[in-house]
């Protein structure tokens, strides 16, 4: 679906979630609402199939905080050294954390359900990127791939602090014990940054189905060679995951920003 956000440039979204070979049901949740800017992906977990409820509910409660709150002008007050709309997004997060923290608390079979979030927010020439846990978003800008977001997860806290070294942290057991997730605790923290878009930035959100078997280096190659074709990109993501052993449900959504009107 392409649409055209406020006065700067035009928007694409293409998003593809799946199964993959190891696991049985798919726990990931995508969503876009282009009219209002909005591209998310969530990675949900927790037993009894807990986590397809929390990255459910992490985007039904994103999508309608943020969709009531943009149909009209913001009049909210702004954080401290942030935007109106970054607030928003800080703001939304915090009411998905609360849904899911409630719901787990209210049903037992659920407690300690959580999941993780990456998302962008697009108005104007800026992009509101926010995310908890691992999922990540990538930037592709003038054919280089940037991740933008840091993992919050137990290895890279050990990297940071040197007590491994990259080749260690490639096959550390740790290596999926994330330090945030949305509703595992009645309070999070959400990493939100804001940054200026040119027409051109493709943003690629994705699970870590995705990078855990396919380097940055290859995801570069696949949107670089895309052309402009994202939804075969986005195919092309999925299948190399699978075909790179489809250990975990794998998710990508793709934004990529055109020419101005």
């Amino acid at each position: 679906m392409t649409i055209e956000i406020s006065i700067q440039c035009s928007v694409h979204v293409i998003g593809v979630t799946d199964t993959g070979r190891a696991r049985t049901h798919n726990e990931d949740a995508i969503a876009w609402d282009v009219p209002h800017g909005l591209a998310m992906l969530a990675d949900g977990m927790g037993g009894h199939n807990a986590g397809d409820v929390a990255s459910r509910l992490c985007l039904e409660t994103l999508n309608g905080a943020l969709q009531t709150a943009l149909d009209k002008p913001l009049r909210l007050r702004p954080n401290k050294g942030m935007s109106k709309h970054a607030t928003l997004v800080r703001r939304s997060v915090n009411k998905a954390n609360t849904a899911i923290f409630e719901n787990a608390e209210a049903n037992p079979e659920r407690k300690g359900m959580g999941t993780t979030l990456a998302m962008v927010l697009f108005y104007e020439n800026k992009a509101v990127v926010a995310h908890v846990g691992d999922s990540r978003v990538y930037r592709l800008r003038d054919r280089t791939l940037e991740q933008i977001t840091a993992d919050h997860s137990l290895v890279r806290e050990l990297l940071e602090k040197g007590a491994i070294s990259a080749e260690e942290a490639e096959n550390n057991p740790y290596r999926h014990v994330i330090t945030r997730a949305v509703g595992v605790r009645s309070r999070m923290v959400t990493e939100v940054q804001e940054q200026e878009t040119r027409p051109g930035d493709v943003f690629l959100l994705c699970s870590d189905g995705l990078t855990d078997l396919v380097s940055d280096d290859v995801i570069e190659d696949i949107l670089v060679v895309a052309g402009g074709n994202w939804e075969h990109a986005a195919q092309h993501l999925i299948d190399l995951a699978n075909n790179n052993g489809g250990r975990d449900n794998i998710s990508v959504v793709i934004a990529a920003l055109g020419g101005p009107r």
